[in-house]
């Protein structure tokens, strides 16, 4: 009985260890090729995210990089640093992870449904889909040191 109420005591402290919550999404992120680093924030119960730096921020001209694939030719002038490409998760209790949010491709002008999810504290999964989370694609970002 006391190895009993012994490892269940100490499963539950190292799950408490591990457990996640809302706000272990929040910070700064290296996108997978870590030319870019996004920043996460919350605002009224939902996550964005935004490029706060870029490696190369600027052409070899000088001009900035801009927003040229958005499908929106009214918004194709903005500049890639600084744009919102991430908006709306929530974070579901339940499941662990945030859902509900949608992501924004600069490289290609696309806008996929998003869902995330920590692996560890270092690690976020993002998965964007059209339709079904199936017929998607899952992105690591590193958590940024800084």
């Amino acid at each position: 009985m006391k190895k009993t109420s012994l490892s269940l005591l100490f499963a539950l402290c190292v799950n408490s260890l591990f457990a996640q919550n809302s706000q272990d999404i929040l910070g700064y992120w290296l996108n997978e090729e870590a030319d870019a680093k996004i920043e996460v924030f919350k605002q009224y119960d939902k996550f964005f995210g935004k490029i706060v730096w870029l490696e190369e921020p600027k052409y070899e001209n000088g001009e900035w990089k801009l927003d040229t694939e958005n499908p929106d030719e009214n918004l194709r002038h903005r500049k890639k640093l600084g744009l919102q490409i991430m908006r709306n998760l929530v974070w579901d209790k339940g499941d662990k992870e945030w859902n509900d949010g949608k992501i924004y491709d600069a490289r290609e002008g696309d806008t996929y449904s998003l869902y995330a999810t920590l692996k560890g504290k270092e690690i976020l999964n993002l998965r964007g889909y059209i339709g079904f989370s199936i017929f998607g694609k899952t992105t690591s970002w590193t958590r940024a040191k800084l």
